[in-house]
């Protein structure tokens, strides 16, 4: 097997138990990943629309529409009223910062467990890469 392909084979072996253990730990609010990547921006951004979430998420925006509506019902996620009636915001809810808060301190112990043995020197690496790789596949689909 050729390092490209172990490489990506790899991550698709990491990927997938992650997520899963992710959405397992997030059954507790009601929630799968996919919801708590937009909860997440809306808590480093305060505030976004939904083309905003579909660009940073690159998922198509009638996704994010119809996940940020499941987050809306779960009163985790409210729409602010904007000049523009054909723009969407939205923020987190009073409720939605509590779950956030509640979510980061579960995964910030998951994640601190995950990473025993890995060197913060190669976790730097490891993010050096993955970010070069990322500006790749953008820079080659455009």
């Amino acid at each position: 097997m050729d390092a490209n392909r172990h490489f990506f084979h790899k991550y698709f072996t990491l990927y997938r138990p992650f997520v899963n253990e992710l959405n397992r730990k997030l059954e507790d609010y009601n929630l799968y990943y996919a919801q708590w990547s937009i909860m997440y921006y809306l808590d480093v951004y305060q505030s976004m629309t939904l083309v905003e979430l579909s660009k940073m998420l690159y998922v198509e925006k009638p996704t994010v529409t119809r996940t940020v509506n499941a987050l809306i019902k779960l009163d985790y996620v409210e729409q602010i009223p904007v000049r523009d009636k054909r723009e969407k915001r939205i923020q987190l809810s009073k409720t939605g910062v509590g779950v956030v808060q509640q979510v980061r301190k579960v995964f910030d112990q998951y994640e601190q467990e995950i990473m025993e043995g890995v060197s913060t020197e190669d976790q730097a690496t490891v993010i050096r890469v993955m970010e070069t790789v990322r500006d790749n596949i953008i820079r080659k689909g455009d």
